[in-house]
């Protein structure tokens, strides 16, 4: 029902404590885990500019580490596609054509953003994630799924693009078809079609199987029968083609020949700056939406505690990077599959960064005989899936200013960065209200809150926009136990806008356990069918 949001999920608990003996249904779900995770962050790694050990690292790092101090029981940390563009632009732009030097002066920036992140958690900044308009980050995440496709489809197709930004590697998507390497065409057509089919058939077993567990256990055998690990040419329609070693992941020979140490040297200078803004903001509005989507999915309606989340990501981030790894975040993809494999406790993340270990130590020989061209096939469909135009269809029923919003952080980020996108989508916005009639003192609002009984009632004026957001959560979280009704009192706003609806729901589960009432909504005007539409008062 529009307007009223139950919070009835008994969320005042922490998270459950670790348990001496993880439970079977943990070690299951960490093992199912550990296989999904091992490709997609060696393809995450080599995409990121990393070499591939370091995606590994990060997820042992963040299992171990972010599951035992983390505040999120159920979500696991890992690196993730949604940085990938930050992290090789990077290495991209500190190294100025030394990969090997801009690596390491990635790392040094992944340091101080880690401590970034750690000082965010310790001030209890984690929620600011939650006033992010929807419509902005959905538009960050799509043109990340674009600037991936643009990226990757070339390894696919294993051929070497000479474009350089997303809209060139796209318009030269034809010419590396045409160009193709037939025989890495196959291996990477057919992980494609392994990842969009297998979800498609409805017998039992593909439930029980996932796609990019399949994908490298049909990619494997197929490069070791093309002879992929010794070079040679070949000759198909009169063309000659080359296959050899480098379609293959590389490992080390250790995990400690894998360390390597962050460069310093140019860490306060303007790029790195900037780069340390994004990772540190970024990887902090991502985990915490996150850790909010898994905290809706679990069946024991546990809420995570977001502040101490985000400290344990910073304290995996900085160890990360202080030995080479990539930087992580709460994942959404692994988190899923970890609910759906029946995990109960945060010993099921420790689990997969565990056997992730052991995969590396034990296995290292196996996991080199994975074809790059399967890893850029399971990314190109990470890719499809965050720009996926399901996404684009959502939005627009929303309302056409959600739509602008969301096609100017993705046409914006394209051309430019994720940070000039991400404020032009905020700029945009503000914009918006301003023209709706919203007084500029709207934006630093001062909600009132009141306590009558077991009623806390929290009045807004001017409008209940993104901005009142972080104080409503504030005296929402200060709502004590005796406290059973939430009323959010917009009688006397002119607009409410769609961030602050679509949030309230994960406002509520933050009440011990209560009710939350919206009151005042019957007199505005939505701007579409949409529950959680913008709503302005008549004129």
């Amino acid at each position: 029902m529009p307007g009223q949001s139950r919070g009835t999920r008994q969320t005042g608990r922490p998270p459950a404590p670790a348990t001496r003996r993880p439970p079977k249904s943990d070690l299951k779900s960490g093992f199912l885990v550990a296989l999904i995770a091992l490709p997609l962050c060696l393809g995450i790694a080599v995409a990121s500019g990393f070499p591939p050990i370091a995606g590994v690292v990060t997820a042992i790092i963040g299992g171990v580490l972010g599951g035992l101090l983390g505040g999120a029981p159920l979500t696991i940390k890992g690196p993730a596609a949604g940085l990938i563009v930050i992290a090789v632009g990077s290495v991209h732009d500190l190294g100025q054509g030394d990969l090997v030097a801009g690596y390491r002066r990635a790392l040094a920036v992944g340091v101080v953003a880690a401590l970034v992140q750690i000082v965010f958690g310790l001030l209890r900044a984690a929620g600011v994630g939650i006033a992010m308009s929807p419509s902005v980050v959905h538009g960050m995440l799509a043109a990340i799924g674009v600037i991936i496709i643009a990226k990757q489809a070339h390894v696919a197709l294993g051929v070497k693009p000479t474009a350089d930004s997303p809209f060139g590697l796209l318009a030269e998507i034809p010419h590396s078809l045409v160009h193709a390497n037939p025989l890495i065409l196959l291996v990477g057509a057919l992980s494609l079609l392994l990842l969009f089919g297998l979800p498609l058939v409805r017998a039992r077993w593909s439930k029980l199987v996932p796609a990019p567990l399949v994908v490298p256990a049909v990619a494997i055998p197929l490069g070791l029968w093309l002879h992929l690990d010794r070079p040679h040419d070949y000759t198909f329609l009169g063309a000659d083609h080359h296959l050899g070693p480098e379609h293959l992941v590389r490992l080390p020979g250790s995990l400690l020949d894998a360390i390597t140490f962050p460069d310093f040297s140019q860490v306060f200078s303007g790029t790195s700056l900037q780069y340390i803004v994004m990772f540190s903001l970024i990887g902090t509005i991502e985990s915490t939406l996150t850790v909010l989507a898994v905290d809706a999915m679990d069946p024991a309606k546990r809420t995570s505690d977001v502040n101490r989340d985000l400290l344990a990501v910073g304290t995996g981030n900085l160890a990360s990077a202080l030995i080479g790894g990539l930087p992580m975040i709460s994942e959404i993809v692994r988190s899923k599959a970890n609910l759906d494999s029946g995990a109960k406790t945060r010993w099921s993340n420790v689990c997969h960064g565990a056997i992730l270990l052991l995969f590396v130590a034990l296995i290292p020989g196996v996991v080199q005989t994975i074809p790059l061209a399967a890893l850029a096939a399971m990314l190109v469909y990470t890719g499809f899936r965050l720009a996926s135009p399901r996404e684009i269809r959502h939005v627009a029923r929303i309302g056409w200013d959600q739509l602008v919003l969301f096609l100017t952080t993705l046409v914006v980020t394209l051309a430019t960065d994720l940070l000039v996108g991400v404020a032009s989508g905020l700029a945009l916005k503000l914009v918006l209200h301003l023209a709706r009639g919203v007084r500029p003192g709207a934006f630093v609002p001062r909600p009132q809150a009141t306590t009558v009984g077991s009623v806390l009632r929290i009045r807004l004026r001017d409008a209940a926009i993104f901005p009142a957001l972080l104080p409503v959560r504030r005296l929402i979280g200060q709502a004590g136990p005796e406290i059973t009704e939430v009323v959010v009192d917009v009688r006397d706003v002119a607009l409410v806008d769609h961030t602050f609806l679509a949030r309230l729901d994960e406002l509520a589960r933050e009440l011990p356990s209560a009710t939350l009432t919206v009151e005042g909504l019957d007199g505005l005007t939505a701007a579409s069918d949409d529950p959680h539409a913008t709503r302005r008062r008549p004129r």
